[in-house]
């Protein structure tokens, strides 16, 4: 499998990322990408309930080399890139950023899998859903984290 490296535009979350400021989805930059079409799960691994809380499940987005920020919480999006999104572990449609109570940390980990061809996956699938689609598609793997405190 071709690793593919995986980078945002900060380590620590900015406001505007979380849900101290606008909860947007922040750019995610790709270098390497060789796939048919890129998914994206978040994963939240110190959320106390569980062991990886999923804040985001996006797939069928373009092998292009950046996805843009403020992908609106649709099932299927059209702009500013064309994508379709999960069902998050929230319970919701779209990205939901960090939001630990105060003194706390949480890590979020972009995990970018770039794929063999479009997933025939319907709109707010869940994470396990989205994962047993991929099975066999996957070519290439990245990951990258950030930080937020509040």
């Amino acid at each position: 499998m071709d690793p593919i490296v995986v980078r945002l535009d900060f380590l620590e979350f900015p406001p505007t990322h979380t849900c101290d400021g606008a909860d947007t989805s922040p750019r995610i930059r790709i270098s390497g990408l060789k796939a048919a079409s890129v998914a994206v799960m978040a994963v939240n691994p110190f959320q106390p309930s569980c062991c990886s809380f999923c804040p985001w499940l996006i797939w069928n987005l373009p092998a292009k080399d950046e996805i843009p920020a403020g992908i609106p919480p649709h099932e299927v999006v059209s702009a500013p890139v064309t994508a379709v999104q999960g069902r998050n572990d929230f319970g919701k449609i779209g990205y939901k950023g960090p939001c630990p109570p105060p003194g706390a940390t949480h890590r979020y980990t972009f995990k970018v899998y770039g794929l063999d061809a479009v997933l025939s996956l319907f709109p707010g699938a869940t994470k396990a859903e989205l994962i047993g689609a991929m099975q066999g598609h996957v070519l290439q793997y990245g990951e990258t984290v950030a930080l937020y405190t509040r």
